[in-house]
């Protein structure tokens, strides 16, 4: 009888704890107890394997910065209740190489690296609110990971971009970027934080929760609820077109570049490199 009721305690347990990593993390989440806000989006990535396909879609090939790594959804996988995006080195033909191209894209007769960029779907954007991401980055020499948001509507700039994170080169930074008077160029609201301020080495190799909390007034990004770097929203008016981006609904890219005009030499870059990303939370006000 008393190994019955062990048995049965036991049970009991594991089927609260299952109950519990398929609660709406509003129920269970400190960081959400904010009664102003409900939950109204999120991945826990708790499932193993490919990432739901509802959710999230890939990007492919080379895309932006003359990075170094070619986008393929291989790279990106759930596992142990994280999304892993690994930076690897490879070694296999470029399938949009043009022979005489003076395209960084084309141009590549190789792809040397691999590694993921994870886009949410457009039809999930939202417009204000608040996003919680936690995640864990490799702070190396080379690569660049990074949270971030893109307006639904515009080409880049003038269709705003919000980097609620990027590192590379031993810093961390915030930013927010929309159109000036020139195609195709920035005006940037930058602020940076420095590895070795934050904590150093122990510090980058724990996770972290990145915020960006949105209204029609100011946008504010925090790293573990301090507040890195803020943007006020009538200061925001792209120059080319009189349009402010961040009064439009924007959508969440979470990924690993590498190299490029900022990631910096992967020469001594130790490969394999992975980006855990533990969850994605986004609320709006009720």
């Amino acid at each position: 009888m008393l190994m019955k009721k062990m048995l049965l305690s036991i049970l009991f347990f594991t089927l609260l704890s299952c109950a519990k990593n398929n609660t709406n993390p509003s129920q269970y989440n400190p960081s959400a107890s904010n009664l102003n806000y409900q939950l109204v989006w999120f991945d826990e990535f708790n499932n193993t394997g490919n990432l739901d396909s509802t959710k999230w879609e890939f990007e492919n090939g080379f895309k932006r910065n003359e990075e170094a790594q070619w986008y393929q959804k291989e790279n990106a996988t759930c596992e142990n209740g994280n999304l892993v995006i690994t930076g690897k080195r490879e070694n296999k033909p470029n399938p949009t190489y043009i022979a005489g191209s003076t395209d960084w894209r084309t141009r590549r007769q190789f792809i040397e690296f691999t590694s993921a960029s994870v886009t949410m779907k457009r039809e999930h954007a939202i417009k204000y609110g608040k996003i919680e991401v936690k995640a864990k980055i490799d702070a190396q020499t080379g690569l660049w990971p990074a949270i971030w948001t893109l307006g639904v509507s515009g080409e880049w700039p003038s269709n705003g971009e919000v980097d609620i994170m990027e590192y590379y080169n031993n810093k961390i930074l915030a930013n927010f970027a929309w159109a000036s008077a020139t195609r195709w160029q920035a005006i940037w609201n930058s602020k940076t934080k420095s590895i070795e301020s934050l904590g150093g080495a122990a510090w980058a190799n724990q996770f972290h929760v990145w915020t960006l909390e949105w209204d029609a007034s100011m946008m504010k990004i925090s790293i573990d609820d301090v507040i890195i770097n803020t943007a006020d929203l009538s200061q925001t008016v792209n120059k080319s077109d009189g349009v402010n981006p961040f009064r439009q609904a924007h959508y969440l890219l979470l990924n690993l570049a590498m190299g490029g005009n900022n990631g910096g030499s992967l020469a001594n870059t130790v490969l394999p490199s992975k980006y855990l990303i533990d969850y994605v939370r986004i609320y709006q006000k009720k």
